[in-house]
């Protein structure tokens, strides 16, 4: 190391001293580090500063200001929903045992806004034989054929409708007393048949609103053939018109029919014409209607007779949609003409007891009950009635051996008549188990109150149903019915005024009836589908009538098709 003394001016101006000095250094410089002893140790990561933030803002709101464009919007289109493909023709075709055939046609043109015309057509028969009580096979087949031609022509507030329809039927009387032995009767001996041919023109209103004249007016003709001296002509008339007026919906009905009836009976013609007044106010709590029918009616009589019926009906919610209390005051006439009775019974004896039966007063009705939804997808009905009935009709097997008329093997049926109180309690519900199943079901229950007769000939006490149907998809549809039926008397010879009195009257029990009813289909597509039905699953045979068992298992194999 050297050090350097310089020499040193002062301030002063004095005499300049210098001095020099020289220092050498022998030694060299040898850096070094000296030992020391090191430490190991972890950190602590214990924080112990406690940050506390503090916010602080303001918010100034200004008002926006859009600028609006005014530009004009296009009109949207609705579009309605597409329509599903309509065919023009429907076959269905079947076959079952005791040869029964089906078939079935149906032809229409397509979609139109100026009509439609179409045809339709069904016949169904039976060839097979029935063994009766006395273990004797007899042929019990039957035949009914129905055709109908139509059209319908649309305007601008009207609609004009047409039809020309014939219905045709034919039963064998093959049930008879099976104590009679020597009754082989041929097909033709027992057979009946029936022929109808009609026509109808309709024309009526197309406007729904309320405030608008509505009417429905109806011309008919139907020509009844039983045999070529026992026939029946029948014109008809029938009409509603109403109208809305100060927050009342008022209107009246009108009907007339005329009935000429073939000379061979010598009977005046009949006729029917009544007027039905009528005035309704609904809303979304309540609903009623005042109204009455004065019918005058001649029926085999000198002169008319005049019948005057309440029409009298009143409704109002309890809970809204759920429970619907209604109540009402009526009365009809149930017109007993031929195409009614042989849908009841076409056995009646072919004297024209047919054409001469008179109609059924039902004088008085009080009805009350409840509706409305079971709140599980479904709807209820409860419902009680009580009526006053004169001239219900009933039915007798004739059977006598001997007398001033010809023979009666049982299979031929008397029409009796009486005056009857008859208590109803109805009962039905349905709705959907799942979104596959569904479920509809009914009972009945009667309380017949007689005035000549001891027992409603023929009427159950009870009766009730249930059905199930399953549906996947539309593919395929699945079906089940239960029918039961209760207790039930048929009466033999109960026409007292017949001049065979000396033959006994026989009153026959028919049991309890339960019966099960199976259908299948399979839509194979939209346009052919495969079926099945079984009908008449029973344990024990039913009997239609006193002698008359039906026939037991029914089933039927077929097909539809669609063009």
């Amino acid at each position: 190391m050297v050090f350097f003394i310089l020499p040193v001016i002062a301030q002063e101006k004095k005499q300049e001293v210098v001095v020099k000095r020289e220092v050498t250094l022998y030694n060299p410089y040898k850096p070094s580090v000296p030992e020391s002893k090191k430490r190991s140790f972890l950190p602590d990561m214990s924080d112990t500063i406690k940050v506390k933030p503090s916010f602080r803002y303001d918010i100034n709101t200004l008002p926006y200001l859009p600028v609006y464009m005014v530009s004009p919007i296009k009109a949207a289109s609705l579009l309605p929903d597409p329509l599903p493909k309509l065919y023009k023709s429907f076959v269905n075709i079947g076959m079952g045992n005791y040869v029964t055939p089906l078939a079935e046609i149906s032809i229409t043109n397509e979609r139109s806004r100026k009509g439609a015309i179409g045809f339709y057509g069904r016949h169904f028969s039976s060839s097979g034989k029935i063994k009766l009580d006395n273990d004797k096979k007899v042929f019990a087949g039957y035949m009914d054929n129905d055709a109908s031609l139509f059209g319908k022509r649309f305007f601008r507030q009207n609609v004009l409708e047409s039809s020309l329809d014939l219905l045709q039927k034919s039963r064998y009387a093959y049930g008879y007393d099976p104590l009679i032995t020597d009754y082989s009767p041929s097909k033709m001996d027992i057979r009946k048949s029936y022929l109808n041919i009609g026509a109808k023109v309709s024309l009526s209103s197309s406007i729904i609103d309320s405030t608008i004249f509505s009417y429905d007016f109806n011309l008919r003709y139907n020509y009844f053939y039983n045999t070529p001296k026992l026939n029946q002509h029948n014109f008809g008339f029938s009409g509603i018109m109403a109208k809305s007026f100060n927050g009342f919906y008022i209107g009246s009905g009108i009907d007339y029919d005329y009935y000429r009836i073939s000379d061979l009976l010598l009977l005046k013609p009949k006729f029917i014409t009544s007027i039905s007044p009528f005035i309704k106010k609904s809303s979304e709590q309540w609903n009623f209607k005042l109204g009455f029918q004065a019918l005058l009616e001649r029926n085999m009589t000198e002169s008319a007779v005049l019948h005057f019926y309440p029409d009298i009906n009143f409704g109002f919610n309890i809970v809204p949609s759920y429970i619907g209390f209604f109540a009402g005051l009526s009365g009809k006439l149930e017109r007993n003409d031929p195409l009614k009775i042989i849908s009841e019974n076409p056995f009646l004896p072919g004297d024209g007891t047919l054409f001469t039966l008179p109609n059924t007063n039902h004088e008085l009705i009080v009805n009350t009950g409840l509706k409305g939804n079971t709140g599980i997808g479904g709807n209820y009905l409860l419902s009680a009635s009580y009526s006053l009935i004169s001239n219900m009709l009933f039915y007798s097997n004739i059977v006598y051996t001997n007398g001033l008329l010809p023979a009666g093997r049982g299979n031929l049926f008397a029409p009796l008549k009486d005056d009857v109180d008859l208590l109803n309690f109805h009962a039905e519900m349905n709705g959907a188990i799942s979104d596959k199943m569904s479920y509809t079901s009914a009972l009945n229950f009667n309380k017949y109150t007689m005035t000549s007769f001891k027992y409603p000939w023929d009427k159950p006490d009870w009766d009730g149903k249930i059905g199930l149907k399953y549906n996947l998809r539309d593919k395929i549809i699945a079906g089940m019915e239960i029918t039961v039926a209760g207790k039930r008397r048929e009466i033999v010879n109960g026409d007292r005024s017949m001049p065979v009195l000396y033959s006994p009257q026989v009153i026959i029990e028919m049991p309890v009836h339960f019966n099960l009813n199976l259908s299948a289909e399979y839509r194979y597509s939209k346009i052919l589908s495969f079926w099945a039905r079984i009908n008449n699953i029973s344990d024990k045979r039913y009997y239609e009538w006193a002698y008359y068992p039906s026939q037991r298992f029914l089933m039927m194999l077929g097909f539809t098709y669609s063009l």
